[in-house]
């Protein structure tokens, strides 16, 4: 029996929550170098989700997420949480953005996944030197956003190679 538009968004949500989950959980057994500082291995279904999600339902992936994550950490009540709200929330935003301005066919995962770690790195070093470093914040810059730049290169690499192979993700962008 076929299956609405909407249920099968929902279910799609509901895989790429969880992989959210799964990837934020295996994240937090891998050492912090810096404060705040994560490779953001839960991006990756985000980056899947840009072209199978529509806005309503990208953004609530991205509340799973960013939810997920503090419970999963134990920082819904901290902090920290509004850091991650705060660079989470942008960075999804100006990654959805990006994709719908430009579409797939001129900006791949790479540069989307860049741009998603720019905003969100610069989220939270705003947030870090308003409320935590003051203007010793300006030393964390550069290593952040060259992790951020390495990192977010290397996940949309891996979305690109990932959504060339996947006969799951094929089936559901036709």
């Amino acid at each position: 029996m076929p299956q609405s538009g909407r249920t099968e968004e929902a279910k799609n949500t509901a895989l790429l929550g969880g992989f959210c989950l799964f990837l934020s959980a295996l994240e937090y057994l891998i050492p912090k170098p810096l404060p705040f500082l994560r490779i953001g291995l839960a991006n990756l279904p985000l980056l899947l989700a840009l072209d199978l999600l529509s806005f309503k339902y990208f953004i609530f992936l991205t509340l799973i997420k960013i939810l997920g994550q503090a419970i999963l950490s134990g920082t819904l009540i901290s902090y920290v949480f509004v850091f991650s709200l705060a660079g989470g929330s942008i960075s999804s935003g100006s990654m959805y953005l990006l994709r719908r301005i430009l579409g797939s066919k001129r900006i791949g995962y790479i540069g989307v996944s860049v741009t998603g770690a720019f905003f969100s790195n610069w989220a939270q070093l705003l947030l870090a030197g308003f409320f935590v470093f003051g203007e010793s914040v300006r030393f964390l810059i550069p290593p952040f956003l060259a992790v951020g730049t390495i990192t977010g290169a290397a996940l949309g690499l891996f979305c690109e190679a990932f959504t060339a192979r996947s006969r799951w993700y094929r089936e559901r962008t036709l």
